[in-house]
């Protein structure tokens, strides 16, 4: 038997006046009306209650179906965050229903990935989620970054919220998610982070590499001209020459690569007018009848008119920009 309870997942702090107990076997073709139904007379009722599904062994794909639907009662947690001034709302499945094997690399991913991203999240390969469509149109995946999309969501400025879900062990077929995964994560995070943090200046984090370059050069250079001063040896017979001119040939090229990099990043934007920004909303940024005059004689005259002595200057609103 097994029982699933849809009072269990709105976890009530109350005592339901009414329960109603539905036993299923083998229907997976007829929960959902039936779901659907009762819920819509009950929604009709005056009173507190709860409905327990009991499966007793079906083998079509019923519990499947009750899991799911069950699982819908976390929508309206969801929905009530974004309501609530949120642009993405993550589920966290707190009560995780898997093995510890699972478990413990899933934790780690998350600690590492929250750390990295800045976004702190505890389960980023929960799937249930909300967005809001301004948020998630502007949002372009490739390969596995599903995951992080809270992320790509954050780099824009979106508020994100997390809500603890429900969560039900499988009882049918195989995981698609194994340990081969923890390689592509890292390399997705990776990426992730220079997108975060270096897509508009390139030349920043490769600028950083031929600083440390060239201050790996001028330390090799100091040793042979100790050398040189305290046994005699000339630069040309230590190893330290080769090595100095190598660091030097790296960290021009790292240089040339950030360069490389800034006009990638400029081709990227301006040949499609992506914007570098993005701006939340603004706020009393109004032109009277007025100021549009005054716009039109400065354009037809290059100079400001006047008015019973007066100077017609323009006259900008306050604005405020969020992004």
């Amino acid at each position: 038997m097994q029982p699933i309870s849809e009072s269990a997942f709105c976890q009530p702090s109350f005592t339901p006046y009414l329960s109603v107990v539905v036993p299923i076997y083998n229907e997976v073709e007829n929960i959902e009306p039936f779901h659907c139904s009762l819920l819509e007379a009950l929604g009709s009722l005056d009173v507190t209650w709860e409905v327990t599904y009991v499966d007793d062994g079906s083998s079509d794909g019923s519990h499947e179906l009750l899991a799911t639907l069950a699982n819908q009662r976390d929508i309206p947690k969801l929905l009530s965050k974004i309501d609530g001034g949120y642009d993405v709302v993550s589920g966290w499945r707190i009560n995780r229903q898997d093995a510890q094997l699972r478990k413990l690399p899933s934790r780690v991913a998350n600690g590492l990935i929250s750390k990295v991203t800045g976004v702190p999240l505890h389960d980023y390969g929960c799937t249930l989620k909300a967005y809001k469509r301004e948020v998630i149109d502007g949002i372009r995946l490739y390969g596995e970054m599903h995951r992080f999309i809270p992320a790509y969501a954050a780099m824009v400025g979106a508020k994100i919220a997390e809500i603890p879900v429900n969560h039900f062990p499988r009882t049918r077929g195989k995981s698609k998610y194994g340990m081969s995964r923890i390689y592509r994560v890292a390399l997705d995070l990776l990426t992730v982070k220079f997108l975060s943090t270096y897509a508009t200046k390139p030349l920043y984090l490769f600028g950083r590499f031929a600083l440390a370059l060239l201050g790996l050069a001028f330390i090799c250079f100091a040793a042979m001209v100790d050398l040189r001063i305290t046994a005699g040896f000339f630069f040309v017979n230590s190893p330290l020459f080769l090595l100095t001119a190598v660091l030097l040939i790296l960290a021009s090229q790292t240089v040339l690569f950030g360069l490389l990099g800034e006009i990638t990043m400029r081709t990227y934007h301006e040949s499609q007018q992506k914007p570098t920004y993005t701006v939340r909303h603004v706020v009393g940024l109004q032109w009277s009848q007025r100021n549009l005059q005054w716009s039109q004689r400065k354009s037809d005259t290059g100079n400001y008119s006047a008015d019973n002595g007066r100077s017609e200057m323009p006259v900008e609103a306050p604005s405020m920009v969020d992004g």
